[in-house]
């Protein structure tokens, strides 16, 4: 089983730092900003905050996490970023350096290396249909949680949108495909309580000559944005986890 899981990391490792050596940590806040903002309003984030922004990229999103929670009356927030690509932990330092409540932090969702019941909030945007081990990741998330802390997973690529289905051949890794019951389900198992979820629409304009390769047509596109992300939220209990028999980092 540990051996089939570093492969699975290995692999998402290689595609990833790919992608970050295209530039495309990048391109994600442009394609990801606008349902990521309507998130981060749904997130209450309070100065003095402690969150953890899994499957970070290039740390856009953690750095907006960042300014967010920064110093205030109720104390100095932290964000720490985690992503499976080392390349991608080097650009996020290399862009965060103006930031002194970010770190970042290379590693696997399946065994974040960070303390139990630590994270008062979780972001996840647009990665946790790639964790190959699912529950191994929520059973982690759990983890790391404060008690009655909030997780907050956002994805474009869900069975109930169906225009999202079409890009799923064209990425080199496999992807989970569950519909939004499922994933309710899914956290449900894994103890979460008060689980619910949202579509979050893409309200930006797409202008009538964008070309895009990830859809058979604009229209597509078009309703793609219109059905909008899958937005996943859910608390853990008020209840403090207990230290695995296993070193975290």
């Amino acid at each position: 089983m540990f051996e089939k899981q570093r492969t699975s990391d290995e692999n998402l490792q290689k595609e990833f730092n790919r992608w970050a050596e295209a530039g495309e940590g990048e391109k994600m806040r442009n394609h990801h900003l606008a349902i990521t903002e309507k998130t981060l309003r749904l997130m209450n984030l309070r100065p003095g905050e402690r969150v953890l922004d899994l499957g970070c990229g290039s740390g856009w999103a953690t750095r907006l996490l960042a300014r967010l929670v920064a110093d205030g009356p109720e104390g100095f927030g932290q964000v720490v970023g985690v992503d499976i690509s080392d390349e991608m932990i080097r650009q996020a330092r290399a862009a965060s350096k103006d930031f002194e409540n970010t770190m970042y932090v290379w590693g696997s969702a399946t065994q974040i290396p960070w303390e139990e019941n630590f994270f008062e909030k979780v972001l996840s945007v647009e990665s946790f249909y790639y964790y190959p081990d699912q529950d191994r990741a929520l059973a982690e998330l759990f983890r790391v949680m404060a008690p009655k802390g909030r997780l907050y997973i956002l994805i474009n690529l869900y069975r109930d949108n169906p225009y999202s289905l079409q890009w799923v051949d064209k990425l080199k890794v496999p992807v989970h495909v569950r519909s939004a019951a499922e994933y309710v389900e899914l956290l449900s198992k894994h103890s979460f309580e008060n689980v619910e979820y949202r579509q979050i629409p893409d309200d930006t304009p797409t202008p009538d000559d964008y070309v895009t390769k990830s859809f058979r047509s604009l229209d597509d596109l078009k309703a793609f944005k219109r059905i909008g992300a899958l937005l996943l939220i859910a608390t853990k209990p008020d209840f403090r986890t207990p230290a695995p028999g296993y070193t975290v980092y």
